[in-house]
């Protein structure tokens, strides 16, 4: 049952990978030098008013975000639909979609669970199913606080279709009783938290990604390096070849695409934010998780800390982020130094989950993945 609930989990996923990409789509803007317009011209007055009737109205400001002392200031892209009516529906239907996917993966997870009586993340599997369900709720629940973070539910489908993949291609285990050492309350603490911290340091990773495109552009918009200008430019170079020209003229339409992608996420500051709050804020649970284990391993093993690969790459995951929150709270470490720092954090994450899990061998290591 868990299997057939997964299945078509994925199949409602791969629908709503559809929508999100149709979206996107039909959002596209037909000026991509709109948002570089903007970001050039001169700010707008901090209060204008207007007469109405005999009353005086005070509009309210724009609200821009700033990354960093000295950054630019940019107003927040108009999202994946792009203000579309069209790519606003496509939206709708893409999380619609999502959200049933969402039921239908947990359903798939609660009946693991009931089929094997314990907690449903005793391998890498039920671990992978469950952390790809968590990172899903963990989205809808943002958006439900109506928080701007829709542009995120085309990356979050992909990947989530892609750690399906896996772990019913590769990963999947039998369902079976646990190992003595692994069968303890300990269990639904530990693994449960190291599951919720993960699937929350993958949205701070896609939010740190988004900045760094974000931000790329921005700068490019700023030098007017946008599309048009990068047509304008290809068409003063000296003639070549057929190939050569060929191949000018299929960066054009990559570029305005890429142009037109970057222009309706939200502002590089916005998204720099977004996800330094995000990892700060389970950065406490990261460490509730290391000290959970070392308790549970001194229940299990009789000792607390043994250097296993799992413990030593927790450790390594938890002094990366502890880093990256240390250089982004020091004024010279701000930006994309930052961010590939907290690149970086998530790479151990996922290095501590599959690289460890399959190719190193610890006491953390049962019933083969």
């Amino acid at each position: 049952m868990s299997n057939v609930l997964i299945y078509s989990a994925m199949a409602v996923y791969t629908l709503a990978f559809l929508a999100h990409i149709a979206e996107w789509t039909f959002g596209s803007r037909s000026r991509v030098g709109r948002t570089a317009a903007a970001l050039t011209e001169p700010a707008a007055p901090a209060v204008t008013v207007r007469s109405k009737g005999s009353t005086a109205v005070l509009d309210k400001p724009q609200v821009v975000t700033r990354a960093a002392a000295g950054a630019r200031d940019a107003a927040d892209g108009e999202g994946a639909s792009g203000g579309t009516l069209k790519g606003d529906l496509y939206g709708r239907i893409a999380i619609s979609l999502t959200f049933l996917g969402f039921l239908i993966a947990a359903g798939g997870v609660a009946a693991r669970a009931m089929s094997v009586q314990r907690a449903p993340w005793g391998n890498m599997y039920e671990f992978s199913i469950t952390f790809s369900t968590v990172a899903v709720g963990i989205y809808l629940a943002f958006l439900f606080t109506r928080m701007n973070v829709r542009w995120i539910g085309l990356p979050l489908v992909t990947t989530v279709l892609l750690d399906l993949g896996v772990a019913t291609k590769w990963l999947y285990t039998d369902s079976d009783q646990l190992v003595p050492a692994l069968d303890s309350y300990w269990l639904w603490i530990h693994v449960s938290t190291a599951i919720f911290c993960g699937a929350v340091f993958y949205v701070g990773a896609v939010g740190t990604v988004g900045y760094l495109l974000r931000d790329r552009y921005e700068v490019r918009a700023e030098l007017g390096e946008t599309a048009d200008v990068f047509k304008a430019h290809l068409a003063t170079l000296p003639p070549a070849n057929g190939f050569v020209r060929a191949v000018r003229k299929a960066r054009v339409p990559l570029r305005r695409v890429m142009d037109s992608t970057m222009s309706r996420l939200p502002a590089a500051a916005t998204l720099d934010k977004f996800s330094y709050r995000i990892n700060a804020g389970v950065f406490p649970l990261w460490t509730f998780t290391i000290v959970a284990g070392a308790i549970w391993a001194g229940d299990a093993w009789g000792r607390f800390w043994g250097w296993d690969p799992k413990e030593v790459w927790s450790f390594v995951t938890w002094i990366a982020y502890a880093c990256y929150l240390h250089a982004r709270a020091t004024a010279g470490w701000k930006g994309r130094k930052a961010a590939y720092l907290a690149l970086f954090a998530f790479a151990t994450w996922i290095w501590n989950y599959y690289g460890v899990n399959i190719f190193l061998t610890g006491k953390h290591s049962y019933a083969g993945v």
